[in-house]
C-alpha cells in the first residue's frame, strides 16, 4: 500500500469503525497485582483509571502494560496502586474521528491508546490502539467489537468496569 493508499485508508475510516468496544477499568485504590492480574487474564495490555465514586464518575489514567513492567523493576507490585503508577497520559478521541486524527493524537501524545468517548454525551465507549490501527493499514481492519465482561476482584466489594456507554 502506499503512502497515498494510507493515507485515503485513514482519512476514510472512522475510529468507531476500528475501536475495541467497552472499557475495562479499575478504581485508582486498585493494587497493581490486580492490574496485572486483569490484563494477563484479558489479554489487554492497558485499564482505564476510574475516578471514585464519590469523587466523581468517569476515566482518570491509563495504565499501560509497560507501566505495570517499569513500576514492578522498582517496588513490589502489591505496594503500588493504579492511581500511583497512571504513567500514560488519558487521551481521549471521538468515535466519529477519522483514524488519522486518532493516529495524529497518538504520535501527538505518544500514546498507544485512546480512550474512545461518545461525541454527543463525552462517555466512553470504547479503546483504539495502535495494534487497531495496524490493523486498518492492512486492510484488516474493520469493526473489532469486543464487549468486555465486568472484572471484579476476588476480594472488591465493587465490580470493575464500565459497561458500554458508561
Amino acid at each position: 500500500m502506499s503512502v497515498v493508499e494510507q493515507g485515503r485508508r485513514l482519512s476514510e475510516l472512522t475510529v468507531a469503525e476500528t475501536m475495541s468496544e467497552g472499557i475495562i477499568s479499575v478504581p485508582r485504590t486498585a493494587l497493581l497485582t490486580e492490574v496485572a492480574h486483569l490484563m494477563a487474564s484479558r489479554r489487554i495490555h492497558c485499564v482505564v483509571v476510574d475516578e471514585l465514586p464519590e469523587d466523581g464518575a468517569g476515566p482518570w489514567g491509563v495504565v499501560s502494560d509497560l507501566d505495570v513492567v517499569a513500576a514492578a523493576t522498582v517496588r513490589g507490585l502489591g505496594d503500588q496502586t493504579a492511581a500511583g503508577t497512571a504513567a500514560t497520559a488519558l487521551v481521549t478521541v471521538r468515535s466519529d474521528e477519522t483514524l488519522l486524527r486518532a493516529g495524529q493524537l497518538m504520535t501527538e501524545h505518544a500514546a498507544a491508546h485512546l480512550v474512545v468517548v461518545d461525541p454527543e454525551t463525552g462517555a466512553p465507549v470504547g479503546v483504539l490502539s495502535t495494534l487497531d490501527v495496524a490493523a486498518a493499514l492492512d486492510g484488516a481492519g474493520g469493526v473489532r467489537r469486543v464487549a468486555p465482561e465486568p472484572y471484579a476482584a476476588a476480594d472488591a466489594a465493587e465490580p470493575y468496569g464500565l459497561g458500554l456507554g458508561g
